[in-house]
């Protein structure tokens, strides 16, 4: 694979993900929710952060941000903390994170993690590793870690994270700014970035600031905020991702290799305080990338997940994402690259919605962020 990522030059790789105009679409008053069943899989989770389903009908892994990697079998039950989980900075917004398998993790058994991870002067940053899972799905083997956000800036806000793999095995971390705003501008730091990564954290030589003074080879795409959703485009195979703004403003992008997605400089929101961010020029700003869509009024997402299942024909085309403030499951309708219409499906939920993901069932899985956290299961009635 390595051969294969070198031998594409800069320009071609550029060229691959050169985007259509995009402008930014303020959302739309939301549309009559469908009638849904909602069903729980699990509860008495910590916080739970995000899950991935394991092949092969062997149920699912579980993070719980104060610590604990879980296995949730197909019976239902709940393993106890799977053993070799590197130590978490769980702190404020900080904890265990994300989890993806590999691509071939049939073979491998790797499974990867994001975390905040604390260095010195009680600051933290958000780490990446992987390690091999075990038959038996008690130990996660010789963890090593690939990637270390630096510099180590967050008392305990904005450490994102989301993990995407693309078509060509590579590895896409979508980061936050540890709630320092004008680091999201800046190339020499992690903040407010996406990186991309060859699997075992090497940079892909045709990432677009490789050779670039003052600038991480690291570096994708930069000017976000706090990332807590991404997912791959199952029908262009673009890396989608979404991030909270502060006070109004929350934003779907499709980030490009190279391209400032704004972040302080231009945000449809204003600060808590009700004023607006200091360093922001307006909405827009030259030079930098408008969203596809966004919030005036913050639903504060999380959690991204495209609807490509034969189960609910009427969901097809569809992108789910959670809402923490909002405490809703929100379905967007999509016509190619454009947000065509806007659903609030769990009204009367009640829960903050912390991960969204499609199951092979091709039912909507969610997770609900509390100390005794569930994990809930969604479809239409059939």
């Amino acid at each position: 694979m390595r051969a294969a990522v070198a031998g594409l030059g800069l320009l071609a790789c550029l060229a691959a993900w050169a985007p259509a105009k995009v402008h930014a679409r303020a959302a739309a008053a939301p549309q009559p929710a469908d009638r849904v069943e909602v069903k729980e899989i699990a509860g008495n989770l910590q916080h739970p952060w995000a899950l991935a389903f394991l092949p092969d009908g062997r149920g699912m892994l579980i993070t719980e941000r104060p610590g604990a990697l879980r296995r949730l079998g197909p019976d239902g039950k709940l393993s106890e903390p799977i053993r070799g989980v590197p130590k978490v900075f769980a702190r404020g917004q900080g904890g265990l994170l994300d989890v993806a398998l590999a691509p071939d993790f049939r073979s491998s058994r790797r499974v990867y993690l994001t975390y905040a991870e604390e260095g010195d002067g009680g600051r933290a940053g958000t780490a990446a590793g992987y390690g091999v899972l075990s038959d038996d799905a008690r130990e996660l083997r010789d963890f090593k870690v690939i990637f270390r956000q630096a510099p180590k800036l967050s008392s305990g806000h904005h450490f994102g994270s989301r993990l995407v793999f693309d078509r060509q095995g590579h590895l896409f971390i979508a980061l936050g700014e540890n709630n320092q705003r004008p680091t999201a501008q800046d190339l020499d730091k992690h903040q407010g970035k996406i990186v991309r990564l060859l699997p075992d954290g090497a940079v892909p030589p045709d990432n677009p600031f490789v050779g670039r003074a003052g600038a991480r080879p690291e570096i994708w795409s930069y000017g976000h905020r706090n990332q807590q959703g991404a997912a791959l485009n199952p029908w262009t195979g673009r890396l989608w991702t979404h991030e909270h703004g502060p006070r109004g403003g929350d934003e779907i992008n499709i980030p490009l290799a190279g391209r400032n997605y704004g972040w302080p400089k231009a945000t449809h929101g204003v600060n808590y305080s009700g004023f607006g961010i200091p360093e922001a020029e307006g909405a827009e700003a030259a030079g930098m990338e408008p969203p596809i869509y966004y919030w005036k009024v913050s639903p504060a997402i999380s959690g991204m997940a495209f609807y490509d299942a034969d189960r609910f024909p009427a969901w097809r085309h569809s992108l789910f994402i959670g809402a923490l403030k909002d405490q809703e499951l929100i379905r967007l309708t999509l016509d190619g690259d454009t947000i065509s219409g806007e659903q609030r499906l769990l009204g009367n939920l009640r829960e903050r919605i912390r991960d969204v993901r499609v199951g092979p069932d091709g039912y909507v899985y969610v997770l609900t962020d509390a100390p005794k956290g569930r994990l809930l299961r969604v479809g239409l009635p059939e």
